[in-house]
């Protein structure tokens, strides 16, 4: 990549851009910037981000900020379950042999500080957030060995895996077995951002803090080498006799402190804002909104 980050956002005339930011430290945060109303300047990029972007002179200020991806950009996204140690352990299960896999539609993404619809099928005592590094794949690859596997990553984006707990778990709503894909798929229940990171500046996945809020309150705080399958091992054995597309996110996995591992859940409601803050990367802050 010739970017180190990438944001999305809409200048003073009303145009969307794509933008290197202009940061003064590897922990300057984008999102905490912006919720703050500071000033946030950027280099325009053009041309494809994962081909042959160019970070030009042209420096714009920052409106308002977007998610680094569209849902255009995003084939489809990959997720792993049960992948944080101690979240294993919250929720009282054996570590599996494999990666647990389930996929998300690209109708999902959503982006920094847009609201999340939350449907009525969905809201009460379900709504669950799940604090999560995610992994941008930016070349296309197939059967990926694990010691090659981070070269075909693009960069990282905080995000959360917006949850309804009800049609995931309760038998009567999700059956016999957990039900992954549906209770996490709903329209805007991926939001991501507030900027991508390449591998330039993160070489090393799990050397990062990933910390979730709501409404201020700590909820999750862990380290990304808490993770049971790393980011290589993941692309590797979801990559296995299956093209992996450039553009696909791929999260990794949420640690402990949901909502649904307390012994009195706190799950959210209405207007509650969740922030996911991983170091290196920003804060993503969304609203949830019951519609």
């Amino acid at each position: 990549m010739t970017w180190k980050r990438l944001i999305r956002f809409v200048a003073n005339d009303s145009k969307i851009y794509r933008g290197e930011p202009i940061v003064t430290d590897a922990e300057y945060d984008v999102g905490k910037q912006f919720l703050q109303g500071k000033t946030i300047k950027a280099k325009v990029v053009k041309g494809d981000i994962f081909k042959d972007a160019v970070v030009t002179d042209e420096v714009l200020e920052v409106e308002q900020l977007l998610g680094p991806l569209t849902q255009e950009d995003v084939p489809i996204i990959k997720c792993v379950g049960l992948n944080y140690m101690k979240h294993i352990q919250e929720g009282g299960r054996t570590p599996p042999p494999y990666p647990s896999i389930f996929y998300k539609p690209r109708s999902s993404v959503a982006d920094f500080g847009e609201p999340i619809p939350i449907p009525k099928i969905a809201q009460e005592n379900q709504c669950d957030y799940e604090g999560e590094l995610c992994v941008v794949i930016g070349k296309t690859g197939k059967d990926i060995k694990e010691e090659e596997a981070l070269s075909y990553v693009a960069g990282y984006v905080s995000g959360n895996d917006v949850s309804a707990r009800t049609w995931q778990r309760d038998s009567k709503h999700a059956g016999g077995v957990p039900q992954w894909c549906f209770s996490k798929s709903f329209d805007k229940y991926t939001p991501l951002g507030p900027q991508l990171v390449s591998t330039k500046v993160i070489p090393d996945p799990a050397a990062l803090e990933l910390t979730t809020r709501v409404n201020g309150e700590v909820r999750q705080h862990t380290g990304t080498d808490d993770l049971l399958f790393n980011v290589a091992k993941i692309i590797s054995f979801i990559s296995q006799s299956t093209t992996l597309e450039q553009g696909t996110v791929i999260m990794t996995g949420t640690p402990s402190g949901v909502a649904m591992g307390m012994k009195e859940p706190k799950y959210l409601k209405h207007n509650d804002e969740v922030e996911v803050e991983i170091s290196q990367i920003g804060t993503l802050s969304n609203k949830m909104d019951f519609v």
